[in-house]
């Protein structure tokens, strides 16, 4: 990751040797995921617990998993249990928080780069997913189609490609979201929206002030930024930070989004007391930089914000194998949503890394390594049932089970995933997306019997989250967002996204189940 004293220093002032140091050094940041390169070129895994030191963030115990299944009445989820959401910032306290007051919200986010998601991208939509449904709270998911525009020019250093235009990254929002909706999600507690369409309002506010608190050494020394970064991608961290603050989507919570000078003082104390309500962050670990910088400045804020927890994930390996992740320019490093199976069959058999021997009589004498094998590691991520998972990996050590059959277990099971999705993708209408994508005031129960619940915004009790929103009905009312006409195409679709959201079990039916 780069740093400060790098910033602005023109590419010959390094000298070969610092040049070579650095290519082969493990290098994690929102920009950049690759493992370190050895002296003979190899790619090395990516060392996580080398990330925990150099983030500072925590390991994720086993006490915090009995403390999260005391809390929730429910067995943690498996990406949990398998350590692959591996590391955190204070997610004990998010725990104590549900427990004690009754609520927070959930944001999650994609960087919208294809039209079609691959399998990496699903892993954190299905751990929130879980989330969601154990802890009954609402949440947001922001698309950053204006990020991945900025980002794709300035690594085209800022020359206009052809067919690369805002309105592509939208376009590409737009599909990724209905992948996302594919999942299930619940429409009454999820709220999803890309930022060329939404950003305005108290959003914006936040956002303007976030900017102010942070400098452009502070943001080169997180992201890697140089002087040929164009303005852009450098403001656009304070946009991603803010959107963890439920202060930013007043309509989620029953308050009007004011967005001009008629703020009267009574909705000014209102939407003041969304700053109390904590957030839970569930992403990659390459995106931790963004919220370490946020936490530095939650409490900097006009009004001031409790620092947002985070729960942090590995990458799905590619297809070649350690030291890398599935990438969307790469459609032989990934499994796409939009595979069919026989694509999956060939991308399975011909380029997943094996952990086997060079020969059957090695394989079967000295046994594989499942540890770094591509086709078990997906099976870690999709496979729902322990004791298979931990059988499959006892027969390939000792050699009992071949690399072809790890291969053909694995391709079984994404199969399946991968043509369940696909099924319910195709319910995922315009108007459905549409509804989700609407700002309007979530429904949510949160935690029913708190043991200090808070003092809500209108003096009775409840969360304050609770409060804000009974207090604000009447301000949405008279606010008359929307015509007859449109409130009934709204309810429309608001019934078909529920009718997707209850479909047999869930999004993970295609992996085990849950």
């Amino acid at each position: 990751m780069a740093t400060t004293d790098a910033v602005g220093a023109p590419p010959a002032v390094k000298s070969d040797l610092e040049a070579k140091k650095a290519s082969a050094q493990q290098q994690i940041d929102p920009y950049n995921v690759a493992g370190e390169v050895d002296e003979q070129g190899n790619i090395k895994a990516i060392d996580y617990d080398r990330l925990i030191q150099e983030f500072g963030v925590q390991p994720l115990s086993e006490e915090h998993l009995r403390r999260f299944e005391t809390v929730t009445g429910k067995k943690a989820h498996r990406l949990m249990r398998r350590k692959l959401f591996f590391s955190h910032r204070d997610f004990d306290k998010i725990l104590d928080a549900y427990e004690q007051h009754g609520t927070f919200m959930l944001y999650t986010g994609r960087g919208p780069s294809s039209g079609s998601m691959h399998l990496g991208h699903t892993v954190p939509f299905l751990f929130t997913k879980e989330l969601q449904e154990m802890f009954d709270v609402p949440l947001v998911i922001m698309m950053t189609d204006d990020e991945k525009y900025l980002y794709t020019r300035n690594k085209n250093e800022g020359h206009q490609k052809a067919g690369v235009a805002p309105e592509d990254f939208l376009d590409f929002a737009h599909e990724n979201i209905k992948d996302i909706l594919a999942l299930g999600f619940d429409p009454k507690k999820t709220f999803i929206y890309t930022d060329y369409e939404y950003l305005g309002g108290h959003f914006y506010r936040n956002a303007s002030e976030f900017e102010s608190l942070v400098t452009f050494n502070q943001a080169a020394g997180a992201f890697g930024f140089g002087n040929s970064t164009n303005i852009g991608l450098i403001a656009y961290g304070a946009k991603q930070c803010v959107a963890a603050f439920p202060s930013s989507y007043p309509d989620l919570f029953g308050l009007k989004d004011y967005r001009g000078p008629d703020f009267p003082p009574e909705a000014k104390r209102r939407h003041k007391s969304l700053a109390s309500i904590p957030t839970l962050i569930p992403c990659a670990i390459d995106q931790e930089p963004y919220f370490r910088i946020l936490r530095d400045r939650c409490e900097r804020m006009t009004d001031p914000h409790p620092k947002t927890s985070l729960i942090l994930s590995k990458f799905l390996t590619a297809l070649q194998g350690p030291g890398g992740k599935m990438s969307a320019s790469d459609p032989n490093s990934a499994i796409f949503m939009s595979d069919t199976s026989s694509q999956i069959k060939n991308k399975i058999n011909k380029h997943a890394f094996s952990g086997g021997r060079e020969s059957l009589e090695e394989h079967r004498k000295l046994g594989g390594n499942p540890d770094v094998d591509v086709a078990f590691t997906y099976l870690s991520y999709f496979l729902e049932d322990d004791e298979e998972l931990e059988d499959l990996a006892k027969r390939y050590r000792s050699g009992e089970l071949l690399t072809g059959e790890m291969k053909q277990r694995c391709i079984a099971e994404l199969q399946k995933f991968v043509t369940d999705f696909q099924e319910r993708r195709k319910k995922v209408t315009d108007e459905v997306m549409r509804e989700y994508m609407r700002p309007r005031k979530l429904e949510f129960g949160g935690n029913p019997s708190p043991t200090k619940p808070k003092a809500a915004a209108n003096g009775d009790e409840g969360t304050a989250s609770n409060g804000a929103a009974a207090d604000g009905e009447k301000a949405a009312r008279e606010d008359g967002r929307g015509t007859k006409g449109e409130r009934k195409a709204a309810k429309l679709a608001e019934k078909k996204a529920q009718k997707l959201a209850q479909r047999p079990k869930d999004a993970e039916e295609g992996a085990g189940g849950t």
